[in-house]
């Protein structure tokens, strides 16, 4: 009985391997062995985040200084899509990416009076409206709609961390003394903050400013939100 029991306990083992085994071998070589068949579903709809764009909630109220000493609030942008980045004019790490970043962004929607963007600075202190005047000339910057803020401290950090959940803040220990997010913040003509999902249908919420990937993302969402 015992010799009956091992060679049909060899022969599921045989079969088991004759089935599944090759399967195996090919996710190894595929690098799919975490993939299960839902999960390979999912990643492989690839249109997935061009189908909508989603409301996350309404953009912070705020009213600052632009580098022309003009009074600049969040009305200033109602009926305009317009995007929002934190940085500041001496930041040695990633503000200078975001800045060129941002400038392709002006470029394809120069001319455009519907589009704007705010870049709000984290250090007012130094970052005064000449101090921010003559980075926007530096830069390059050619549109009327692209306003560099300025306000107070506290102020603007509220802004950040409790309006638009941007994190930004002081740390004398980092280089440059500030830390801040590299993320672009997407608002639409009614206020509202927008994301498109990634490809397994999460929201973004926010848009990459430090890589081409997301900046390209950004572009075509600001073109479906002007369409609207």
């Amino acid at each position: 009985m015992k010799n009956k029991a091992y060679i049909g306990i060899a022969f599921i083992i045989l079969v088991f391997g004759i089935i599944f085994i090759p399967k195996i071998i090919d996710r190894v070589k595929s690098n799919k062995v975490v993939q299960g068949d839902r999960l390979d579903q999912v990643s492989g709809n690839k249109n997935y985040s061009a189908q909508s764009l989603e409301i996350i909630g309404p953009a912070p109220k705020f009213s600052l200084k632009d580098q022309n000493g003009k009074e600049i609030s969040n009305q200033s942008y109602k009926g305009k899509v317009y995007v929002v980045e934190f940085f500041f004019t001496t930041c040695p790490t990633i503000c200078p990416r975001m800045n060129q970043n941002m400038l392709t962004i002006e470029k394809e929607f120069f001319g455009n009076p519907n589009f704007g963007i705010a870049s709000i600075s984290i250090n007012p202190e130094n970052d005064t409206e000449k101090v921010l005047k003559e980075h926007a000339e530096k830069l390059g910057v050619k549109s009327s709609n692209w306003h560099f803020l300025t306000g107070e401290k506290e102020y603007i950090f509220d802004i950040a961390n409790k309006g638009f959940n941007l994190y930004a803040g002081e740390n004398k220990n980092v280089n440059g003394g500030f830390e801040h997010s590299g993320l672009f913040a997407l608002i639409d003509k009614n206020g509202n903050i927008r994301s498109r999902k990634d490809e397994f249908g999460n929201k973004i919420i926010y848009y990459d400013g430090l890589e081409k990937k997301g900046v390209k993302a950004l572009i075509e969402d600001i073109k479906k939100l002007l369409n609207e």
